[in-house]
């Protein structure tokens, strides 16, 4: 009996601990995919930035055709107005949660743009959902989550127990 109960524990200790190290494998790789879609974002390079964007994002967008169109045209707008995008940061990436069958995490990053005479500062969270059959990370602007309508349009149903924070941003003048 007391051979038994010894092998029940070493079973439940070696599973804990084999998920513990798939959960950071997983905080890995999200911070891996995080910094790929933020130096794809500097380089415009808008096909990685897309494929790491989640599905219901390019869905709500028209379609991947149409969510490329969108982005380019996007920073085109912001290129012909002298807004120039000078930093996209990773600060690091939150513990690996599964909920509702799925792993996500919160991915902190700092992005930083000049325009003329200013400079902003901000500080926004992605919200990572990892994709098990591709093996990488999918991300969303977490703080649309906090806007139940947006939340449920790209997601039904969804629910997190992660706390999504709000964006901050700062701006300084500055002489060109």
């Amino acid at each position: 009996m007391k051979n038994k109960l010894q092998l029940l524990f070493l079973l439940f200790f070696s599973c804990s601990l084999s998920f513990a190290q798939d959960k950071t494998a997983l905080k890995e790789e999200a911070l891996r995919d995080a910094k790929i879609t933020s130096e794809a974002t500097l380089k415009m390079d808008f096909k990685t930035v897309l494929k790491h964007t989640h599905p219901s994002v390019i869905k709500l967008m028209g379609g991947e055709e149409q969510a490329l169109n969108l982005v380019e045209t996007t920073f085109e707008s912001i290129n012909a107005q002298g807004i120039v995008f000078e930093k996209a940061d990773v600060i690091s990436v939150s513990d690996v949660v599964f909920e509702q069958d799925e792993y996500r995490c919160l991915v902190e990053g700092y992005n930083q743009m000049k325009m003329p005479g200013m400079r902003i500062k901000s500080k926004s969270h992605l919200l990572g959902f990892y994709n098990a059959q591709e093996k990488f990370w999918y991300f969303i602007e977490a703080e649309k989550m906090n806007n139940q309508t947006v939340a449920e349009t790209l997601f039904p149903g969804f629910e997190t127990n992660m706390e999504i924070p709000n964006d901050t941003m700062e701006s300084e003048e500055i002489e060109d």
